[in-house]
């Protein structure tokens, strides 16, 4: 069963900042220090950019974990998706969409994935893995807003 979530961050600073900021291998670590999350392959610091990859190393739940994630899609500044080559996850699609007015940008982060387990794997899926997930979203989130808000 693939779970699919969205969310919404309102910046108040310029689309292309908040752009950049979303794609900053730096940023993304320091929003995840509490998962001890680490780049260890690929593009590991500044920005990431289209067809190129980027290894993460983060222990979830107590459990060890890597994913090797590529920016496969990508319409500066409007879009970008990442997408698991290998990790944890049957499949996990992240599509980051970004829109602007009057110097105000929304930030949608829309999530899908499917849970490597079977049967059992959809009950995880909806109880555990999705509300986590949509909590690390939400903390990048206001980590970006934070950041981009005073100007770094």
């Amino acid at each position: 069963m693939t779970i699919e979530f969205a969310h919404v961050t309102t910046i108040e600073a310029p689309i292309d900042a908040v752009f950049d900021l979303s794609l900053d291998i730096d940023a993304h670590l320091a929003s995840m220090a509490e998962s001890g999350e680490r780049a260890v392959a690929g593009t590991t610091t500044g920005l990431i950019g289209l067809g190129e990859t980027v290894t993460w190393r983060a222990r979830h739940f107590g459990i060890p974990f890597t994913m090797t994630s590529k920016v496969t899609e990508w319409d500066r500044p409007r879009r970008f998706v990442d997408e698991q080559l290998k990790g944890p996850f049957r499949r996990f699609h992240h599509e980051h969409v970004f829109d602007s007015a009057d110097g105000v940008t929304t930030m949608t982060d829309r999530i899908r994935f499917d849970a490597p387990l079977g049967p059992l794997g959809r009950l995880v899926e909806t109880l555990v893995l999705g509300r986590y997930l949509h909590k690390l979203i939400d903390e990048r989130g206001q980590y970006l807003k934070a950041t981009a808000e005073r100007g770094c």
